[in-house]
């Protein structure tokens, strides 16, 4: 059974990676409102905390956000099934930000590619409604995406 609390869509995002020590560049190979999964060659280590930067394709802007990596595959296998890269929950974004992507996802999931979960479809349409979430919508979240 899935437990996450928001939908999430298997959209390729590119992304920058920034620590203290290093930068590096990604991308997301999926995307929810609470977090990602990042495909990068050198995938940082569990509880690890950095900033990254989203590449909105086709527009402007670009999405910040302060991450930590909640799952993490530096040693296994580099394949199709699990791809080399980390998962992350985002502890700071925008409303505004978290929104953008509510909204990519939605497009992507009402498009007729994936099955939908009626649950976490509204969850998705009140976030993009109420951002700053008198339900769930804005704010930090501590569930992984």
């Amino acid at each position: 059974m899935d437990n996450r609390h928001f939908a999430r869509a298997k959209i390729k995002w590119p992304v920058s990676i920034s620590t203290d020590d290093r930068s590096t560049d990604g991308v997301t190979l999926n995307l929810s409102p609470n977090g990602a999964y990042i495909g990068c060659a050198k995938p940082l280590r569990l509880n690890e905390v950095f900033d990254m930067t989203i590449d909105v394709p086709n527009s402007d802007s670009s999405i910040e956000a302060q991450v930590e990596v909640v799952f993490s595959n530096i040693h296994g296998p580099d394949d199709a099934i699990s791809p080399r890269g980390m998962g992350v929950r985002f502890l700071k974004i925008s409303s505004q930000d978290r929104q953008i992507i509510a909204k990519e996802i939605l497009q992507h999931l009402q498009s007729g590619k994936v099955k939908l979960d009626s649950r976490k479809l509204q969850l998705l349409e009140t976030l993009i409604i109420d951002p700053n979430g008198n339900g769930n919508g804005g704010g930090v979240h501590k569930q992984a995406g």
